[in-house]
């Protein structure tokens, strides 16, 4: 895999600057971009590149998306996504959605985002874009309150899995991890919470996996460290190379990036044996991957692939209660209200530094 290069991005005011050039896009772990901030996003994109800026060490830095071949989405309601998708692929950019599709409106937990039919029908509109394989459902974080138990949460899980039957590939979930600014959020929230015990996960990823039996669903965790392998359940790989080859192996530039080879066996009078690894691409072709670098910015346990996230923490309306990526509300509001007064700068809140 080619290591990430910087390369000379001229500024719509004329001024060049050094910037990532990102063969891999996130779009975003660190705030939703399709529910909040598409416009902006593609209007971007079409600008040729934003700015980011760090959440940890208060540095910004220019992203050109002269090289971009790959976007990974994630969003709880990307619905306004969909009016974008065909110029995404005229531009021969590929994509999948990562889906947070949980069912927590009785509790309210998730205030803003659209009731559940709701965005069960945006699932299968974006299904009907993408395809089976383009959108993910991840079913996380799994909260244990006291208003759900491990068998509230299963019988949830349950509810959705039935609706998307057949739409999906890949159930992703995870159990809830109450850093400090998760627990900071849950207080203001007036949320009672307890930690997730190793029996606990156990439980739920037995009834699971049963489940599964009327599904048939890749089933995975998202960064534990546990192993469910008993119970058919892996580790996952959000920005997932195998996925992305399979949606993207006609672009040598990104199978190049990847350090991938497509292998054809059109014409071929035996087939013959696949090599370990190999990913099927149908109609006799396969790929064999190079295996990618794993992303050192992510948690001691995440399978990604490594990405450059474009997203700003405390800018999702939203306003999840077990969120890592929000502060307080009031810096929420002051970010979300600079970016509607500058809707089209470089940067999501409109701030240069």
């Amino acid at each position: 895999m080619e290591k990430a290069t910087k390369i000379p991005c001229r500024l719509e005011d004329g001024t060049v600057v050094e910037a990532q050039a990102p063969i891999i896009v996130s779009a975003s772990r660190s705030t939703d971009i399709p529910a909040f901030y598409a416009p902006w996003f593609f209007d971007r994109l079409r600008a040729g590149y934003s700015l980011w800026k760090n959440a940890f060490n208060g540095r910004s830095l220019y992203v050109s998306y002269q090289n971009t071949r790959f976007i990974v989405f994630w969003s709880k309601n990307p619905r306004p996504l969909l009016r974008y998708l065909d110029e995404l692929s005229d531009r021969g950019i590929g994509c999948y959605v990562q889906f947070s599709l949980n069912d927590y409106g009785d509790e309210g937990y998730e205030p803003n985002v659209p009731d559940l039919e709701k965005r069960l029908d945006t699932f299968r509109l974006l299904v009907d874009k993408l395809g089976k394989g383009g959108v993910i459902w991840r079913n996380d974080p799994l909260l244990l309150t006291d208003r759900l138990g491990v068998d509230e949460l299963l019988r949830k899980t349950e509810r959705v899995g039935d609706a998307l039957h057949g739409l999906t590939e890949k159930l992703v979930f995870s159990f809830a991890d109450i850093t400090r600014a998760v627990a900071l959020n849950l207080r203001r929230a007036g949320i009672a919470w307890r930690e997730w015990r190793e029996p606990d996960m156990l439980s739920y990823a037995e009834s699971l996996s049963r489940l599964n039996g009327k599904w048939g669903y890749t089933l995975a965790t998202c960064a534990e460290a546990i192993d469910l392998s008993r119970f058919g359940i892996g580790h996952n790989h959000c920005v997932d190379e195998n996925l992305i080859i399979r949606r993207g192996w006609k672009d040598a530039k990104l199978m190049s990036f990847l350090g991938v080879k497509i292998f054809s066996e059109v014409g071929s009078l035996v087939p013959l044996p696949r090599p370990a690894g190999a990913v099927e691409l149908g109609e006799g072709r396969y790929a064999v991957p190079g295996y990618a670098a794993h992303d050192p910015g992510q948690r001691t346990h995440c399978g990604c692939i490594k990405s450059k996230d474009i997203g700003e923490y405390s800018t999702c309306r939203h306003f999840c209660v077990y969120c890592y990526a929000n502060g307080a509300r009031n810096a929420v509001l002051a970010n979300c209200a600079a970016h509607t007064e500058t809707p089209n700068a470089a940067s999501i809140t409109g701030k240069i530094a």
